[in-house]
């Protein structure tokens, strides 16, 4: 298993922070990492991503309004290459929030892309982080 996580404080409130997050019409104009979403977001329903020039239909694990987005993938099949994505927002208390970002891989494959997941996805996350902190000031 492999567990990438990120960490920024954003300039916003959890409500807006959110509305940008799920905002994913707007994806394209902002988003360097995740450049497409669509779909139904309620939890149990399958969507669509683009994300680092991939195409994904993850299943959408939470969607907890101004709290939590979390998603599941598979490559083919289950336990050969699987990601659970998420974004947990924590409201402190100052108008701010920090949003924790990341993901957790597993299944057989994981070591074979252990370098490439550890320093391009990471870099990815940390891109669209730094974008939404901008669209946010």
């Amino acid at each position: 298993m492999l567990q990438l996580t990120t960490t920024i404080d954003l300039p916003a409130s959890p409500d807006r922070v959110w509305a940008e997050l799920t905002n994913f019409a707007a994806y394209p104009d902002w988003n360097p990492f995740i450049t497409q979403a669509s779909g139904d977001w309620a939890r149990g329903n399958i969507v669509a991503i683009t994300a680092g020039g991939m195409d994904f239909k993850p299943k959408v694990l939470a969607f907890a309004s101004g709290k939590e987005l979390r998603w599941s993938g598979s490559l083919l099949f289950k336990g050969l290459f699987d990601g659970e994505h998420y974004f947990l927002l924590k409201d402190n208390g100052d108008g701010t929030t920090s949003l924790t970002h990341g993901e957790n891989f597993s299944g057989l494959l994981v070591p074979l892309f252990r370098t490439k997941l550890n320093k391009d996805t990471k870099t990815g996350f940390e891109a669209m982080n730094n974008a939404l902190l901008e669209r946010l000031k």
